[in-house]
């Protein structure tokens, strides 16, 4: 098995707005991530936030120990989220073996000792600090909740899918999920908004080969664009805005750490205060 390690360490809004193309995605892109054989992980100073993937491909991968936590196991103070992206597979923790389906999520929590991912699933990995243990659940789809958003006037129609929410599924911080658009949308999160509270990874996922999604980042009047490709993550500070618009419908997931677990906690930008 091989485990692949990153850092990326925070950054200020002034700092960033200096950053050229190669800067910005030195700082905030993350691509090559599914791997087959490997488990890659990005630790971030955002909210001790760690991103990342497993890749059975036929063989058991097991995650444990991971230098940048500096405890004994990975989950020794964390909590995990795993979404399954790909086909079929297994996770076991805690003894107990999950059949995870495509578009389903395993939440692990704190303490649950290794992880092992098996089978052909390709697993994507959040992860928070935790300072209580909740219990571990398998999310299927028809557990999620679904909430219908945008039209298809303004190209957004779209269906938001949340796993790790309080009406769902018990966290301390972690909030993840994902978001779907109907043919013909591509507009993801506008109008724009920020939460100081809290930072927000996305991963970009079932993005056709030809196409590409533009990520808008910055302060409301500093914005920039990171283009992104198929199964590419990209880390929002919580001073940013998050948005993005496609050269073809796709997927994304979204996940949270930072004070608190209200969804709704967002400061709205409005349209005419974007630079």
């Amino acid at each position: 098995m091989t485990l692949k390690t990153e850092q990326r360490y925070a950054i200020d809004p002034v700092t960033t707005k200096a950053l050229d193309t190669e800067g910005l995605r030195a700082h905030f892109h993350k691509d090559g991530l599914f791997a087959d054989g490997e488990i890659n992980l990005l630790y971030t100073h955002y909210d001790r936030f760690i991103l990342g993937s497993a890749v059975p491909a036929g063989a058991d991968l097991t995650l444990d120990h991971m230098a940048e936590t500096g405890t004994s196991n990975f989950l020794d103070r964390r909590e995990m989220g795993v979404l399954n992206i790909g086909e079929t597979g297994t996770v076991t923790v805690a003894g107990e073996t999950h059949t995870i389906e495509n578009g389903e999520l395993l939440y692990i929590g704190m303490g649950a000792g290794p992880v092992t991912f098996s089978g052909a699933g390709r697993y994507y990995i959040t992860s928070a600090p935790a300072h209580r243990t909740c219990p571990t659940k398998l999310i299927k789809l028809s557990d999620a909740r679904r909430i219908e958003m945008g039209s298809r006037e303004t190209a957004n129609e779209r269906v938001i899918i949340q796993f790790l929410h309080p009406d769902v599924c018990d966290s301390c911080q972690l909030l993840m999920g994902y978001t779907q658009f109907q043919p013909g949308s591509v507009w993801n999160t506008m109008p724009a908004h920020t939460h100081d509270r809290r930072m927000e990874a996305y991963l970009y996922f079932d993005v056709p080969e030809d196409a590409r999604v533009f990520h808008f980042m910055g302060q409301p009047d500093q914005t920039r664009h990171i283009i992104m490709g198929n199964e590419e993550a990209v880390v929002s500070p919580p001073w940013s805005i998050h948005c993005g618009a496609g050269t073809a419908s796709y997927t994304f997931c979204w996940a949270m750490a930072g004070d608190n677990v209200d969804f709704t906690d967002m400061d709205m930008v409005a349209m005419d205060e974007l630079r």
